[in-house]
């Protein structure tokens, strides 16, 4: 079950995650030479629908590094797991493992067992995506349940660079209160 804390216009949290081939990744803070980041979180290994996502963001990084996005993945996986999944992807964009139980809630992520994730090997977060802007705060959000209900990446990118080609600060669309 979600606990849906996060809403659009929120000050995303700052989390960080070991990175694939040492360091951390830090979602929520973008590297100094983007202002607005993408944090895109996909299920796993055992995900072959995350697998293909994945390959999808490796093609339109380019155009969302021309927008200024730095763009992270991250997932629960064990550093084993996501090493095996992601040498099929050889991505462009740093990966992020070991996203834990609370780090899936306080992003307001559905949660789901290992038992429903054929070859899972513990509980695993479900697909979400998250584009904070220059001040942190959460510009668009999408939480899903299922691997396949998930915006497509041509959408968002046709999306953001209409937003980050105006002149004037583009509003924080759902956060009327």
């Amino acid at each position: 079950m979600s606990t849906l804390t996060l809403q659009p216009g929120d000050v995303f949290p700052t989390l960080s995650l070991p990175k694939l081939g040492g360091g951390t990744i830090t979602l929520g803070r973008p590297e100094p030479q983007y202002d607005w980041q993408m944090v895109v979180v996909y299920r796993g290994k055992h995900c072959p629908i995350c697998t293909k996502y994945l390959d999808e963001l490796n093609q339109v990084l380019p155009e969302l590094h021309q927008l200024n996005i730095d763009v992270v993945a991250v997932s629960a996986d064990s550093q084993e797991r996501a090493n095996s999944q992601i040498a099929g992807v050889n991505p462009d964009f740093p990966v992020g493992y070991d996203l834990s139980i609370d780090q899936m809630k306080q992003l307001g992520l559905f949660v789901s067992g290992p038992n429903l994730g054929m070859g899972a090997e513990r509980p695993f977060a479900e697909p979400g995506l998250f584009v904070i802007n220059d001040e942190g705060n959460l510009q668009m959000i999408d939480i899903s349940n299922v691997p396949f209900a998930r915006p497509s990446l041509s959408s968002m990118l046709m999306g953001l660079r209409f937003i980050r080609s105006l002149k004037e600060k583009f509003p924080v669309n759902g956060s009327y209160v």
